[in-house]
């Protein structure tokens, strides 16, 4: 179902295939990547590259940090596991597919048949792939909903995978919660993670609907030593000290399930946390610099933390203020969420900053799409954000209103025309 095409077709060469004129898919392919590639810091040719769809593990996970995303959570609408299976079958070949710059199908968005829906809605057409990368999870729900076990799989649930419980300082939407099956779109064109979304919820209508879904901008972490550290909407620098792709024991220890924990389908996987944090900006705004920094421990400007000079340097939490008190106040959100009070657990975070209008009270409804991967929700996630909700002074400016929990299987490897997403939960 997956096996790859001996030579694919790229969205491009499709559309100049199909008659548009050479000069109208330049200036598409110009004027996209002159006022949409940003914040990687590299060069153009790089930020429109194709990333490996196979591997060992899903890209989008340690994968360099795209500048839009895309997220999207989907209810299962059948009892079918053969639809089910057949969605997620469909929904791999066209991931694949995506993921190099082509069409979801072969037969596109210009198709053979002119009294048919087109295979693809068109609207990528003449875009490179942007570095576009699809991760899947599942959630809870999909394993056991209502306590109906649809799909027989409710004994592979694996124990950590369970409804978040419920935290202090959250008004949780119920509509911007839960979900069965999750989809990560990421890209540095949001075109072309929203093309990715919108197909796949095409062809999965009848066996999945969309839940709900999240744009996101401006990438809030660097998963890469190359990637500067980015700035989230309060303007502070986010995630300075972010796990790496390079640092393969701290991935071991925090971040994939090994065997030893299973259930072994997931072995190689991960665990996925969402939160939808929305931001009080306009309050934030009017607070001084000093009580801004001393919320998140951090110096604004260079993202040092308080008492050190340059933005890497360790957190001491024993250096005083003029005043004799803690440079880094006892519930500075740096310190709360720091591995040194959270019994060395690390976190893997690749969340984006969101705007979606206004509260309809003169407010903007803003903040951070927080995306975290975890070896364990259980004891790497929960007792982390239980401290946070509890203590954070950073909690007088956030809410959090939305959540997800999900399973992230492991990558489909290269040459393996059987698998698909799932197909290790499934088999």
């Amino acid at each position: 179902m997956t096996e790859r095409p001996a030579s694919g077709v790229s969205r491009r060469r499709l559309l100049g295939a199909a008659g548009v004129g050479a000069a109208v898919a330049g200036a598409a392919g110009a004027g996209v990547w002159a006022g949409r590639a940003s914040a990687a810091g590299t060069g153009h040719e790089h930020l429109q590259a194709p990333v490996p769809f196979r591997g060992q593990r899903q890209a989008g996970i340690i994968t360099a940090a795209q500048d839009r995303m895309h997220f999207a959570t989907f209810d299962v609408t059948t009892d079918s596991k053969t639809d089910l299976i057949a969605m997620l079958m469909d929904w791999t070949h066209m991931a694949e597919r995506m993921t190099r710059g082509e069409e979801a199908a072969k037969d596109g968005a210009v198709g053979l048949n002119p009294y048919a829906p087109p295979s693809d809605t068109g609207e990528a057409l003449g875009l490179a792939a942007s570095q576009l990368t699809l991760t899947i999870g599942f959630g809870p729900s999909l394993f056991n909903k209502d306590g109906k076990d649809r799909f027989g799989i409710a004994g592979k649930r694996p124990q950590p995978l369970r409804d978040l419980p419920k935290f202090p300082n959250e008004t949780m939407d119920p509509g911007r919660t839960g979900g069965d099956i999750c989809v990560q779109a990421c890209a540095n064109d949001p075109q072309v993670a929203v093309h990715a979304i919108r197909n796949l919820a095409r062809v999965g209508f009848g066996t999945a609907s969309v839940r709900y879904s999240q744009l996101g901008f401006g990438r809030t972490s660097s998963t890469t030593r190359d990637q500067a550290t980015p700035r989230n909407l309060f303007g502070f620098k986010d995630g300075t000290n972010n796990i790496k792709s390079d640092e393969t024991q701290v991935l071991d220890d925090n971040i994939w399930v090994p065997d030893s924990d299973g259930p072994s389908w997931l072995a190689g996987g991960t665990y996925m946390v969402t939160r939808r944090i929305r931001m009080r900006i306009e309050s934030w705004d009017r607070t001084t610099l000093l009580e801004q920094e001393r919320v998140i421990g951090r110096e604004k400007g260079s993202g040092a933390p308080l008492g050190r000079s340059g933005e890497f340097d360790a957190l001491n939490f024993q250096l005083k203020n003029s005043e004799g008190e803690p440079a880094i106040d006892k519930f500075a959100h740096v310190r709360l969420a720091s591995p040194e009070l959270n019994n060395g657990i690390q976190i893997l975070r690749r969340g984006y900053n969101f705007t979606d209008g206004t509260d309809g009270f003169g407010h903007l409804d803003a903040g951070l799409f927080f995306i975290a991967f975890v070896r364990n929700p259980t004891t790497h996630f929960i007792p982390m954000q239980t401290e946070l909700s509890r203590r954070d002074l950073l909690n007088e400016y956030i809410t959090h209103n939305g959540s997800g929990i999900f399973a992230v299987p492991p990558g489909i490897r290269e040459g393996d025309t059987q698998a698909y997403w799932g197909s290790t939960l499934f088999e």
